[in-house]
């Protein structure tokens, strides 16, 4: 396992991170806590030392699974988690937003409630959690600077949401020099916004990385998602459209190429495939899948994996820029929103603001 840096932090995290998400709750399928905290324990094993969870996730439950986890081994990781959501007043509707809060009382208070769970006196990595930019003021700023030091945290994040609002945000956090990284959804599939924040470090020269999270589209990638698959209700996918769905399993046909058995340094599967793909933009720090189970922990952490090359990069390049030679729309763009879409406009993107 390789590391990267996080910005010019000195905090270094493994290529491949633990999306903790998938621990303390049932959106990835029910499993005690017993077999929650093995996987981790796994994924310790397969050299998996960044560890990305949350205090919403479960409210709270993961982060307690991810302390019993790393218990006797905190030395070995970089820990991550994330604050900003005030489920502790606020029930929970499903999968839908909880209210957000950023005022300072409520922010000290969470964050010794994290890491009262994590069993910690510090974090590696503080991320705040889809925050508005706008609540984002020079008080918040202030605490964060604060926290850092102190040693309570080692670098700071901001952690996106797809559709509550990201580009404006990413961009504050590339711009802002509290910031080490900056976590969003980023694939192959779906290259905005990542994209737009790796040209934006590069132009401007920022310190920042990014955090690549749902590398595998949301299952098409890794191929746990096919034509054959009946999705739950309680799966959080399931409010995909069809045609999304439809469009991506073409998608993967065209790049089929990219999991040559007959590559000269070593056969891909394509969920390795994805993640190298992100791994080939030096911007990008580490990339969080959602582990399911050991399978994946073995899979998608081996090492020797091949790196892409360049001609297998501009080939997906080119793929993307004439949408993988598909003609339909995949039925996205309503859940592709960002400031009511005003931030979008300005950025040249091709989306549109969601229509309610």
């Amino acid at each position: 396992m390789q590391h990267r840096e996080l910005g010019n932090s000195g905090v270094e995290v493994s290529e491949i991170g633990f999306g903790a998400w998938v621990v303390g709750t049932d959106w990835w399928g029910d499993r005690s806590d017993e077999q929650a905290v093995g996987m981790v324990e796994d994924a310790l094993d397969a050299g998996v030392t960044y560890v990305d969870t949350g205090d919403v996730y479960g409210h709270g439950d993961s982060e307690e699974i991810i302390g019993k986890a790393i218990d006797g081994r905190r030395d070995e990781v970089t820990l991550a988690t994330k604050i900003g959501y005030d489920f502790y007043n606020n029930p929970q509707a499903g999968h839908g937003e909880l209210p957000k809060e950023l005022d300072r009382e409520y922010l000290e208070t969470a964050f010794e409630r994290s890491l009262d769970r994590l069993d910690t006196d510090h974090v590696d990595l503080l991320q705040l959690h889809n925050a508005n930019v706008d609540d984002v003021t020079p008080e918040v700023r202030d605490l964060l600077r604060e926290w850092k030091e102190s040693g309570r945290v080692r670098a700071l994040g901001w952690a996106l949401g797809p559709s509550i609002g990201w580009l404006a945000e990413g961009d504050a956090a590339i711009e802002y020099e509290e910031f080490d990284a900056v976590q969003t959804v980023f694939n192959l599939f779906e290259q905005q916004p990542g994209r737009h924040f790796v040209d934006a470090i590069r132009e401007s020269g920022s310190d920042t990385s990014v955090i690549a999270r749902v590398p595998h589209s949301s299952g098409l990638l890794n191929e746990q998602v096919t034509p054959d698959t009946v999705l739950e209700d309680g799966d959080h996918r399931s409010h995909r459209p069809k045609e999304w769905y439809e469009t991506g399993w073409e998608k993967v046909e065209a790049i089929r190429f990219l999991e040559d058995p007959d590559h000269a340094e070593g056969t891909r599967t394509m969920a390795q495939a994805a993640i190298r793909w992100l791994l080939a933009h030096d911007e990008v720090a580490s990339v969080t899948p959602t582990f399911r189970d050991g399978d994946d922990i073995a899979e998608w952490s081996a090492a020797g994996v091949p790196p892409l090359s360049d001609a297998e990069y501009d080939r997906v390049e080119e793929l993307y820029a004439r949408n993988f030679d598909i003609d339909r729309d995949d039925g996205m763009d309503v859940l592709r929103t960002s400031v009511d879409g005003e931030d979008i406009e300005a950025a040249g993107l091709d989306k549109r603001a969601a229509s309610y």
